[in-house]
């Protein structure tokens, strides 16, 4: 009995510790949700429902199109980025990749491709400095990026499947790039 009343006393001792050791003041005003921004007095929308609408910024068909004559573009990963399988047609087989960060921008695209040991180019996108990016002796893949129509950077990555077939990764991304930027507006 005395055994179980210290293992009692123990656990209850770690409990308090853990949950006093989570404790973490955070600067800021609070909002109610529904509330409005300090910065832009707009609504915050609460209902999520905008969450992944960049996946749809260019359609599956003219990501297929794009990418390869009578090739299939399946969406397989809507999240942080947005990712089609590709199959059948010119192109193969390979994978399309979305990525829109909201506070993005060229510089840092740039440091992380050096980073990695990417080859990165400045090229020009509808006027717009861009990058265009390899991995070192890959010449089945190439993405490129581009300032976003508002704010922040897009960026599309063309892989297709090692030796198969298929048209320019570099020409398939920056076009992809482009009819982003024109449904963006």
């Amino acid at each position: 009995m005395r055994r179980t009343r210290g293992a009692a006393l123990l656990a209850v001792l770690a409990l308090t510790t853990v949950v006093a050791g989570c404790g973490k003041t955070v600067p800021g005003t609070a909002l109610p949700a529904g509330g409005t921004t300090s910065t832009g007095g707009g609504k915050i929308n609460t209902n999520f429902d905008k969450l992944l609408r960049e996946c749809e910024v260019v359609s599956n068909d003219d990501i297929a199109k794009t990418v390869g004559e009578g090739t299939y573009a399946n969406p397989s990963f809507n999240g942080a980025v947005c990712m089609w399988d590709l199959s059948g047609g010119t192109a193969g087989s390979g994978m399309v990749t979305l990525s829109w960060y909201e506070e993005g921008s060229l510089a840092n695209e740039k440091s992380n491709n050096d980073r990695l040991g990417y080859v990165t180019n400045d090229i020009t996108v509808q006027g717009r400095r861009s990058l265009e990016t390899h991995r070192p002796n890959d010449p089945d893949s190439c993405g490129v990026s581009a300032p976003a129509a508002d704010t922040g950077i897009v960026g599309w990555w063309v892989n297709y499947r090692a030796g198969s077939s298929h048209g320019d990764p570099c020409e398939a991304a920056r076009k992809l790039v482009e009819l982003t930027l024109n449904l963006a507006r």
